[in-house]
């Protein structure tokens, strides 16, 4: 059987390249620092993913509730979860419905992030000076530990993603890989095949995959970093002053509303804003320019009276905010 070139399966991949910093729930820091992620501000964002793309009823129920729309949180979607639970936590309720699959349900997150405050297009990055990766959890199943490729390369191999098993644990467990202990599932006779080394070179993201027969599964994440052991022992454990690199990913970016006119300040590069209604569209969109003192300006004239959200992005900088027009 032929085994075809990867390269031309590759979705944008990415050029950029940093230090990956262990993430740890305890320091309450929202997202990872994945060292990868570009001036869109997307990466590192923990979601959650299910089975219903394919008929599953599947979904992961909080200890606390997150925030149902993601650009009125500020800056992210899971910080609730993440104090709650110094981590990720929840509980994943496996339902089949329709699908002839075992149901699934997990968390992730992006190395890169989209492509462009206009294009979300997921970007890949490589990944491959990480040499692997760590990881704290506990968890009533199995949680596979899968490398993200995009939604183009995935359904190529059909989502045999290159995967780790983390074992079932009801008490605090830290798990160290390797690049090269990824595989894709013994499954799978596809043509494409992909090794964890290569996978490294081109990740989109990170996913905790819990796949089960239908019930209800606990799981908590509560650190992943590099292969370079920095993941603690214990759950709940924040990482001492002095070896903290990272910081909470907060925007300088303020907002006021004078009347009609929307003003901000904290800017100190070109940034895009977007104005979107209640149902979600964007009504008014458009480029803000550095000024001299850091501050710009936006006419709302236009809109009808209601409420909005206003977000804005850019290099080091993603804020939303709600206003009300009268």
């Amino acid at each position: 059987m032929k085994k075809f070139t990867l390269t031309a399966l590759c979705v944008v991949t990415s050029t950029f390249a940093g230090t990956f910093e262990t993430w740890n729930g305890a320091d309450g820091v929202p997202a990872v620092e994945t060292g990868l992620g570009n001036e869109t501000n997307t990466y590192g964002i923990w979601y959650d993913f299910n089975d219903s793309f394919n008929g599953g009823e599947s979904k992961i129920v909080y200890p606390v509730q997150p925030c149902h729309e993601y650009y009125s949180c500020e800056p992210h979607y899971m910080d609730a979860v993440i104090e709650h639970c110094e981590g990720v936590c929840g509980t994943a309720t496996l339902y089949s419905g329709t699908s002839t699959q075992k149901p699934f349900s997990g968390m992730g997150f992006n190395i890169v992030g989209e492509a462009s405050p206009t294009d979300n297009t997921i970007v890949a990055g490589d990944a491959s000076a990480w040499e692997g990766l760590c990881v704290t959890y506990t968890s009533d199943t199995d949680i596979s530990l899968e490398l993200g490729l995009g939604d183009a390369t995935d359904s190529t191999i059909n989502y045999a993603n290159p995967a780790v098993t983390l074992p079932a644990t009801k008490t605090d467990k830290r798990v160290v890989v390797s690049w090269s202990d990824f595989k894709q599932p013994s499954w799978y006779d596809g043509s494409v095949k992909f090794d964890g080394e290569t996978a490294a070179k081109q990740l989109v993201g990170i996913h905790f995959k819990i796949q089960a027969e239908p019930g209800d599964y606990e799981f908590r994440i509560c650190a992943v970093g590099p292969k370079d052991g920095t993941c603690p022992e214990k759950c709940g454990i924040p990482t001492p002053p002095d070896d903290i690199k990272v910081t909470r990913r907060t925007s300088t970016v303020s907002a006021v509303l004078n009347g009609r006119t929307l003003g901000f300040t904290g800017i100190k590069s070109t940034a895009t804003t977007e104005v979107l209604n209640s149902l979600g569209q964007v009504v008014m969109k458009g480029a803000i320019n550095n000024a001299t003192n850091n501050a710009a300006t936006l006419s709302l004239a236009s809109l009808n009276a209601g409420i909005y959200m206003v977000r804005v992005s850019g290099k080091n900088v993603n804020f939303a905010k709600k206003i009300v027009l009268k």
